[in-house]
C-alpha cells in the first residue's frame, strides 16, 4: 500500500456504489468499469459496496479481478460481523472467492467474529472504529464506567489481538477531534476515512489530525466522484491536493 501511495502520489480510495437510481444510459456493471477506467491514474484503492453489488446482481468477483489487474487495491465493504461458521464463510467469501485485499468488519460481536478475517496473511481487516453517520452517537460515543468512549475501548482492545498490524480502522472525516485521539491510540495503523466531500468532511482537517509518518490514511470518496459530471477530473482534483502532502 505504501509503495502504491508513493508511486501515484495519492492516498485516494474511490467508493463504488452502483446505485441504479443515479445511473443513466448504461448498466450498473458498465458503470463500474467506466468509473475504474476514468479514475485509475489517481486512485490507490477501490471500495466496492457489497450492498449495491448484491442489489444490482453485479459479478463482484469479476470487478475485483479487473481492479487488481489495473494495479489498485480492492476493499470489500460489507461490514460483516458474525461468529462461528458464519464468520468463517464471510472471510472465505471476501478473501478467497473475491480475493479482495481488505474487508470491512463490524467488531460488535467481539474477537471470535473478527478472528477468521485476521487468520488470512497478507490481507487487511478494516474494523468500524468511529463512523461518520449521525447515529454513531447512539452507541459509539457512549461513555463507559472508566470514562472512555465505547469506540476507544473497541480500538484499544483490538490492538491487543494477534496480527494487530493487519488491522485498519474506519474513522469518519466529520469527527476531526476524535480522529486526532484515535491516532494517538493507534499510531501505526492505516485509517479508512469516509465522509470527505458529500458528507462535509474537510480533507485538510483529516490530514492535520490523522496522517502519520507512513501517511496512514486512505481517504474514501464515493458520490462526490462517481456521480459527478466528470469523475476523472473530480479524482484528479483531490489527488493534486494529496500530492502536496507526500
Amino acid at each position: 500500500m505504501i509503495d502504491l501511495i508513493k508511486q501515484k502520489k495519492s492516498f485516494l480510495c474511490v467508493g463504488i456504489d452502483p446505485d441504479p437510481r443515479y445511473i443513466i444510459n448504461q448498466s450498473p456493471t458498465n458503470f463500474c468499469y467506466s468509473i475504474i477506467n476514468s479514475t485509475i491514474d489517481y486512485v490507490v484503492a477501490y471500495k466496492l459496496n457489497a450492498a449495491f453489488f448484491e442489489h444490482c446482481n453485479i459479478d463482484i468477483i469479476t470487478i475485483c479481478e479487473y481492479v487488481q489487474r489495473k494495479g489498485a487495491y480492492v476493499i470489500i465493504d460489507g461490514k460483516r460481523g458474525d461468529i462461528g461458521n458464519s464468520s468463517n464463510a464471510y472471510a472465505k467469501s471476501c478473501f478467497e472467492n473475491m480475493n479482495a485485499d481488505a474487508a470491512t468488519v463490524s467488531p460488535y460481536m467481539g474477537y471470535d467474529s473478527v478472528q477468521p478475517f485476521l487468520s488470512y496473511k497478507n490481507k487487511t481487516t478494516i474494523l468500524l472504529g468511529l463512523t461518520s453517520n449521525e447515529g454513531s452517537n447512539d452507541f459509539q460515543m457512549l461513555k463507559l464506567e472508566n470514562g472512555k468512549r465505547l469506540y476507544e475501548h473497541i480500538i484499544e482492545t483490538s490492538l491487543t489481538w494477534e496480527r494487530k498490524s493487519d488491522l485498519m480502522f474506519v474513522v469518519g472525516a466529520t469527527r476531526p477531534n476524535e480522529l486526532k485521539n484515535i491516532r494517538t491510540i493507534a499510531p501505526d495503523n492505516f485509517f479508512l476515512i469516509p465522509g470527505v466531500g458529500t458528507q462535509g468532511g474537510i480533507l485538510q482537517e483529516v490530514i492535520d489530525n490523522g496522517m502519520n509518518n507512513n501517511v496512514g490514511l486512505l481517504i474514501n470518496c464515493s458520490r462526490s466522484i462517481i456521480y459527478s459530471d466528470n469523475p476523472a477530473k473530480s479524482a484528479l482534483n483531490i489527488q493534486k491536493q494529496m500530492h502536496g502532502y507526500l
